[in-house]
């Protein structure tokens, strides 16, 4: 008799490790896995974790391949926004697995299994982004989460693999490392409470370079475009800074937040690029933009970036603010100069055919030269005329 299919989103870890042998194990089900590819496995790393889907049991593994429609459909917008999360986190792993939950929907129908699975545990946000995205896209299959559902501890998952035979080197399950193009979060014992940092163990990249160096990061309409003269795609710009600057051990921080769930929560993250790219765009739309558009674009980046932190993506909102969001970027091209240090970064400046400061009306501090003293000096009066108001009708000094 044909066994039932289930899909498992599978990313090689103690998780999903455990869910495979508890799917078969314990459910008697066909297990399919599948990983999807947001830009933070190496071909090798791929195989690796295929190779550890077969080894676990399972019947099929497919690697989506997904970082450039990543990009195009949600990193772009997080650039144009400059979205850090509490002004920190760049959303590294939200932004992910919104959009892991939708190809893990669309490979479970086009393989015609009838459950889905993933690891996830009941104390964060991705069980929420993939239920969710699961129900949109895919309300006919049902879902299966045994590590939420059985409150396992990654001890208990340890020793029920060992029990099933998988003589496995668990030594780096103390933490929980989730690797993307956009960056990666870190979670361990440490990130359990409010005081203690991550050691320098654990993070991924350690520092390998200390004698600084200058990048240029050319954007062309909000877009990456070049890097250091060269002419290359937004992909290829991010891989390539990540590893030039994740040699300097830049973009490490802790992020706390509010998590989807309403309790508090905390992680570590290393986002070399992202933390770079964020702010030299910025600082090129600080150039190039009007007041205006910058004020009104860090209002809706906000809301953006918290519907996605949120598994909103799919709020019709979304797409009204994306056009929004690039409408804006029609004026915010150039080339941002950055210097990398041990830990950190600076952006030294930027050039563009589009900097307002080069428009010849006046040198901020220095001289005015499209108006005189005495169109200032009125300017000032009118300027004034509703404060005096105010406090000549009730009183007030």
């Amino acid at each position: 008799m044909t066994k039932e299919r289930v899909l498992l989103a599978f990313s090689g870890g103690l998780d999903t490790s455990y869910c495979v042998k508890y799917l078969l194990k314990e459910k008697d089900l066909e297990v399919y896995t599948a990983i999807v590819n947001t830009g933070g496995f190496s071909e090798t790393e791929v195989k690796e974790i295929e190779q550890r889907a077969y080894d676990l049991g399972a019947v099929h593994h497919k690697t989506i391949e997904g970082t450039e429609a990543f990009y195009k459909h949600i990193v772009k917008y997080l650039i144009f926004g400059n979205i850090l999360k509490n002004n920190t986190y760049p959303l590294s792993v939200s932004a992910e697995r919104i959009y892991q939950a939708v190809a893990l929907a669309e490979y479970a129908q086009s393989v015609g299994a009838k459950y889905i699975a993933h690891g996830s545990t009941g104390a964060g946000n991705d069980q929420i982004r993939f239920d969710l995205i699961f129900k949109l896209m895919a309300p006919e299959l049902e879902i299966i989460t045994p590590v939420r559902d059985q409150k396992l501890s990654r001890k208990q998952e340890i020793d029920y693999l060992a029990s099933a035979g998988m003589k496995l080197d668990w030594t780096k399950a103390k933490y929980s490392l989730n690797k993307g193009l956009w960056g990666t979060s870190i979670g361990g014992v440490e990130t359990l409470n409010s005081y203690d940092p991550l050691p320098e163990s654990a993070y991924p990249s350690q520092i390998k370079e200390t004698e600084s160096q200058v990048i240029e990061i050319e954007f062309e309409k909000g877009e990456i475009c070049g890097l250091n003269g060269k002419k290359t795609e937004p992909v290829k710009a991010i891989q390539a800074i990540e590893q030039i600057a994740g040699k300097y051990a830049i973009g490490r921080d802790m992020h706390t937040g509010d998590t989807i769930i309403g309790i508090k929560g905390r992680i570590g993250f290393e986002a070399a690029a992202a933390s770079i790219i964020i702010k030299a765009h910025h600082t090129l739309e600080k150039h190039t933009l009007t007041k205006w558009q910058l004020y009104w674009k860090e209002q809706l980046a906000n809301w953006y970036g918290m519907f996605i932190h949120e598994a909103q993506y799919f709020e019709p909102v979304m797409r009204n603010i994306e056009g929004f969001l690039q409408d804006t970027q029609e004026n915010v091209s150039g080339k941002v100069s950055v210097a990398l240090h041990p830990y950190r970064f600076e952006v030294q400046g930027i050039k563009s055919e589009h900097d307002l400061m080069a428009s010849g009306f006046g040198d901020y501090g220095e001289i005015n030269k499209a108006w005189s003293g005495e169109d200032v000096k009125g300017f000032i009066k009118i300027l004034s005329n509703p404060i005096n108001i105010y406090q000549s009708v009730n009183g007030k000094k």
